[in-house]
């Protein structure tokens, strides 16, 4: 395989998106871009405050452009956020422009992980956010399979190592 221009991460919150982006763009010398906070410089806003003005649907929507503006640039590490899946016109645009590389982990890591970072996370505030992550994985888990080239278990590896496993898996190791 040729080396791509462009490398999609997709998973789950807590998956490792954005910390493995980083890590990657540092070992091939490219750049990150996270839809998320794309969505948030255009709009000049938080993503809840969009949610909470705006709804999901508004959101759906500036998340498809954020993802269009990221898949422009050769040499990028795209790191999505978790429903970007949701939307056939954003599976289509990964698959055409991107190498996309599933990062996964069972539910009680993704949660301490979430739970270690000081952002407000809208998945922990009530009573079971276990079965609101399982509610999404369901919903979700064979929307990243379709556009996954790769899928990565995040679970027992430091980021820089599953940095590693991408680099291998671009070159067949």
């Amino acid at each position: 395989m040729s080396m791509p221009e462009i490398i999609a991460l997709v998973g789950l919150s807590g998956g490792g998106k954005s910390t493995v982006a980083r890590h990657l763009a540092a070992r091939l010398g490219w750049r990150v871009c996270d839809t998320d906070g794309l969505v948030e410089q255009m709009a000049g806003r938080t993503i809840p405050a969009i949610f909470a003005d705006e709804g999901e649907g508004a959101f759906r929507e500036r998340e498809t452009v954020a993802l269009m503006a990221a898949l422009t640039e050769p040499n990028t590490i795209v790191a999505t956020g978790g429903g970007i899946v949701l939307r056939d016109r954003n599976r289509a645009l990964l698959r055409e422009k991107a190498f996309v590389v599933w990062l996964d982990a069972p539910t009680d890591v993704l949660i301490a992980r979430l739970r270690a970072h000081d952002e407000e996370r809208p998945l922990l505030a009530g009573d079971d956010p276990a079965a609101r992550l399982e509610t999404l994985r369901a919903q979700r888990a064979a929307l990243y399979r379709d556009v996954a080239h790769v899928t990565i278990d995040t679970s027992e590896a430091a980021p820089e190592d599953v940095a590693e496993r991408i680099v291998g898996a671009l070159f067949g190791n």
